[in-house]
């Protein structure tokens, strides 16, 4: 197909050495008239091209340290997810109210197109909740018809936080519907970042929670912070006073059976109609079962047949007790939960981290594990740290091989690093942090720079194989090769650009791989033409005046 559409070129153009080439647009009759003296100048000068290659190196590597770090950008789903915690006391029908109130202020919001929610355990339990707990959807309309289209999304949560504080006796967190259970499916918990406190303890294991919530409290970016409902269950209570009961010839089974009969029943007999039969079963009603006066006055008949009211030989009393009991590994655990917003969350964890270590004075057994989505950004890096070092080292040996040489291998080798340069100042330009989408751009760029400076290399051999010397091979190479550099490069560029300045769904993940790509390439490019041909001229200069000694 290419035999029969592609023509010869009508016009040749010959060069001072008289050599031929196809014609040439204008646009890189331009690219050349700035290019290849800027090449010359560099060859001529390769002491200055090594110094302003390592500055940039130590430059892009001074700004790849200042990156934040995320494990992958956050997506925005549109809608808003809402959580809304009462007092572990509340009942079902009591945070329906409160939640039904809660609705009816957020529904308000101009920007709100409706809003539902789930309130404690459904039939099926694939959730499970107390009481207390309400999950919420808010679904926003389209942002055409906003009041203020432009407005941030985290502007409108701060609102909607403002509006839900009014309503006493809930606390809050907002995320979105699908990131909010995938930090469950992670670590169990609804948030970005879940600080785990390990302990035996409770009284000692609560003091050491609050400690690192207000240290989470302090760190700015924090938002939602909260520590887990452990306690405040009412919890009715009835202690048998063995001595008392003892006077009376009375053990303390004698109590409790009493007690067990008054609250949970006690079968009395059974009523037959017909084939089938009934348990009949005696117990307090439901208002006296939960009246500690009606309680106190149980009879209980002695062995000598007095009857005395249960209160004289028990102390019955309602207070708060543990709501919930959490373990893992077999170790009590008790959970501080906080979002992040505004900042990225390696940097947000690094300095939590530091201010925990300094504030917090964990006694001694208890420890502290970070998790949530913290998780996920350690072990991305941890597996990068693991595979980038391999696949440099392949790379190494593919050029080895393609080229038989260590030396041009290595020069090769070296618009990697260079190349990285300009995806390290275009994130920090736009203040995106490192995250894996990002790390997938670097990778990108890596290939296309070990692709362009193979393509470089091969040219300057051929010219110093067909007598050329060291300088004037590394000058006609890079200008043979000029067209396929620039090709390369702009193709990924302009590809890339649609990415860099999206703003619809997904766009978030779209942006860093992007922007990457497109400042990547730009300094690999540059780089490539000047340096490597200064490297290489150098290079084989050294190499055949050591042979002709």
């Amino acid at each position: 197909m290419t035999a029969l559409l592609v023509r010869d070129p009508k016009k040749v153009e010959v060069d001072e050495n008289g050599h031929a080439h196809e014609h040439e647009t204008a646009i890189l009759r331009f690219a050349r008239r700035w290019i290849e003296p800027a090449i010359r100048r560099a060859v001529d000068s390769p002491k200055i091209v090594i110094i302003s290659a390592c500055a940039m190196l130590l430059a892009g590597t001074l700004a790849f340290m200042s990156l934040g770090r995320e494990f992958i950008p956050t997506l925005d789903e549109g809608d808003v997810a809402m959580q809304a915690l009462r007092v572990p006391s509340a009942s079902l029908d009591q945070s329906l109210a409160m939640q039904m109130a809660l609705e009816r202020a957020i529904k308000a919001q101009p920007e709100v197109k409706t809003i539902f929610s789930r309130t404690g355990t459904a039939e099926a339990a694939v959730d499970p909740m107390p009481p207390n707990i309400s999950d919420a959807v808010i679904i926003l309309k389209p942002r055409k018809e906003w009041p203020n289209p432009k407005l941030p999304k985290e502007e409108l949560i701060a609102r909607f936080e403002e509006v839900a504080s009014r309503q006493l006796g809930n606390s809050f967190e907002f995320s979105q519907p699908i990131e909010l259970r995938f930090n469950e499916l992670i670590s169990g918990v609804r948030t970005d970042l879940a600080v785990m406190v390990y302990g035996d303890d409770f009284t000692q294991l609560q003091a050491a929670a609050d400690q690192v919530a207000n240290a989470l409290r302090a760190t700015t970016g924090a938002a939602d912070f909260r520590v887990e409902q452990v306690s405040g269950l009412p919890t009715l209570t009835v202690a048998i006073d063995r001595f008392a009961a003892a006077s009376f010839s009375l053990s303390a089974g004698d109590v409790s059976d009493a007690v067990s009969t008054a609250i949970g029943g006690t079968e009395a007999g059974q009523i037959f109609e017909g084939d089938r039969s009934f348990n009949v079963v005696v117990r307090l009603n439901d208002e006296e079962r939960n009246d500690p006066a009606a309680l106190a006055a149980i009879p209980i008949t002695t062995a000598n047949g007095v009857t005395i009211p249960l209160s004289t030989v028990a102390r019955i009393q309602v207070k708060g007790g543990q709501n919930q009991i959490s373990r893992n590994d077999g170790s009590r655990r008790m959970v501080v939960q906080a979002n992040v917003r505004g900042r990225d969350l390696g940097e947000f964890v690094t300095d939590a981290q530091k201010r925990v270590a300094k504030d917090v004075q964990l006694p001694t057994g208890y420890s502290l594990k970070w998790g949530g989505q913290f998780e996920n950004l350690k072990r991305a890096e941890q597996r990068l740290g693991l595979v980038i070092p391999v696949v440099l080292v392949l790379i190494g040996i593919i050029l080895f091989v393609a080229l038989g040489s260590i030396a041009e291998a290595g020069l090769v080798f070296a618009c990697v690093p260079l190349a990285l340069v300009g995806g390290a100042f275009t994130l920090l330009l736009r203040g995106m942090p490192f995250s894996v989408s990002a790390a997938v751009g670097f990778i990108a760029v890596s290939g296309v720079a070990t692709l362009n400076g193979l393509v470089l290399m091969q040219a300057i051999r051929e010219r110093l194989q067909s007598g050329h010397t060291p300088p004037d091979a590394a000058l006609y190479g890079a200008f043979s090769r000029l067209r396929a550099v620039l090709t390369t490069a702009l193709v990924a560029i302009v590809g890339f650009i649609p990415m860099a300045i999206a703003s619809g769904a997904g766009a978030e993940v779209q942006k860093p791989l992007a922007t990457v790509v497109i400042g990547g390439l730009i300094t690999a490019t540059a780089l490539t033409l000047l340096v490597l041909p200064t490297f290489a001229a150098r290079t084989m200069k050294r190499r055949s005046e050591l042979t002709e000694d």
